[in-house]
């Protein structure tokens, strides 16, 4: 596809390289020539000094031929400008726009969104994609990520494997043995910062982030066999009451019974926004760096601590403080910390900090986008391991090269595996001789080169 992305930082550029990779024709535009002097050091794109809502720069980006558009702006106004100027001149078809204030998302002006008024196909919230995300992590106690599929009976579980776990050792063909009730299959592991998709005689060993697909209705059975009993966190205390906070916040209120949040937010006319309009969520009006404030907010019960403001330093510093009183306290392994980071480098200080959790509000951005571009029958898309990889959901039609043949007999390239199969309702995790029917929904991992394969495979016709 020819795809135009307008916003050079750093989704626009993650964006970029991926879907370059998977052969798709690029063009990205930003006004800042430091930003697109980057882009053509590094990517094999093309790149162009301008603003995306002139239409000149768009006929020099030969919008007149892209497929998508996709603007990813630091500015919403300008996001949904290019979009209606995609369209109104060029007539591009798939137009996609990152939209971030939360007066836009009201779904009460919903209808503005249309080929009559603002004509934008995709709205990407990264705050209310990153509250989501957050919300299933905390759903899963002991995992890194926990990623629904198939309307969520299967689930994608990143769980680092520590020192307790008693699979270390292991090799994947003696789990099925040890663990027969567990529909469960890893499905590719992170090592010393190398990811792979493991063979059948490859060991579990310390410090594996290991990435396993399971039925839903296991994921408590599962962590447990990996040596993960934490339980669900009950009380919650949410450093930074921004965007991502609040949406957390009246998501845990809507959806989690018996647990109880508190917010604390330096920003006294924010603090009165989020009292006004949280029910039953705890407003502290202060600096999550100040103690005073902190134990004010009763720290000592919290049982995760989420630092998600604006900065950086201060989420780190937040994380810190909490990791101190713990250790004073001497609770320091009951006490989860998560931590909002940007700047790619800073997530180095992870395991020296101790901080139990990084989020990285890009790659859950970019995962938002790539489901959106995919072709065929391709209904979910998550991406893993800095873009490296993708967990896919997708239907088996009868168009399908897929349909009535056996997994070992199918051919697929050795950089996509197979993980479950959800049959008439009913999780399946397949054997080489499994073999593939009408309407199975497939959820697998491929390598991100190998996305062009797997399009191919799940093509509608």
């Amino acid at each position: 596809m020819n795809i135009i992305i307008c916003g050079a930082g750093r989704v626009g550029f993650t964006i970029a390289k991926l879907l370059s990779e998977q052969g798709h024709s690029i063009t990205v535009i930003d006004q800042s020539s430091e930003d697109i002097q980057k882009i053509n050091d590094s990517l094999d794109v093309k790149a162009i000094v301008g603003k995306g809502t002139y239409p000149s720069i768009l006929e020099k980006a030969n919008a007149s031929e892209a497929d998508m558009i996709i603007a990813v702006t630091r500015n919403d106004e300008i996001n949904m400008l290019i979009c209606q100027i995609a369209y109104s001149i060029f007539n591009i078809q798939k137009k996609i726009a990152r939209i971030r204030s939360q007066d836009y998302l009201n779904p009460k002006f919903t209808r503005v969104y249309n080929k009559e008024n603002l004509p934008i196909d995709v709205i990407i919230s990264p705050e209310i994609e990153i509250a989501r995300s957050i919300q299933r992590k905390l759903e899963a106690p002991g995992a890194l990520d926990s990623v629904p599929f198939s309307d969520n009976n299967i689930r994608l579980l990143e769980i680092l494997i520590k020192d307790n776990c008693k699979l270390i050792g292991h090799k994947l063909n003696q789990l099925t043995k040890e663990f027969p009730q567990l529909d469960a299959n890893i499905v590719a592991i992170i090592r010393k910062d190398k990811t792979f998709i493991p063979k059948k005689t490859d060991q579990i060993e310390f410090e594996d982030k290991v990435y396993v697909v399971i039925n839903s209705s296991q994921m408590a059975e599962t962590l447990n066999a990996f040596g993960h009993e934490e339980k669900i966190s009950k009380k919650l205390l949410i450093i930074g009451g921004g965007n991502i906070g609040f949406n957390l916040a009246k998501n845990l209120e809507e959806s989690s019974e018996g647990v109880r949040v508190k917010i604390v937010e330096k920003n006294k006319e924010r603090a009165e926004y989020l009292a006004n309009n949280l029910n039953n969520t705890i407003i502290i009006n202060g600096s999550g760096l100040d103690e005073e404030t902190l134990e004010e907010a009763n720290l000592g019960e919290a049982e995760t601590v989420l630092a998600l403001t604006n900065d950086d330093e201060d989420n780190l510093m937040v994380s810190v403080l909490v990791e101190k009183f713990a250790k004073d306290q001497k609770d320091v392994d009951d006490k989860r910390t998560m931590a909002l980071i940007n700047k790619p480098n800073y997530s180095l200080l992870q395991s020296s900090l101790k901080i139990d959790d990084i989020i990285d509000p890009r790659m859950n951005t970019v995962s938002s986008i790539l489901k959106h571009i995919h072709k065929g029958t391709i209904e979910n898309a998550y991406t893993i391991s800095n873009g490296e990889y993708e967990v896919i959901e997708a239907e088996i039609i009868e168009t399908s090269e897929l349909i009535n043949k056996e997994i070992k007999n199918s051919n697929l390239p050795d950089d996509i595996r197979i993980g479950a199969v959800l049959r008439d309702k009913k999780v399946i995790i397949p054997k080489s001789d499994f073999i593939f029917k009408k309407n199975d929904n497939v959820v697998f991992i491929a390598k991100n080169d190998t996305i062009p394969v797997v399009e191919n495979i799940f093509r509608l016709s």
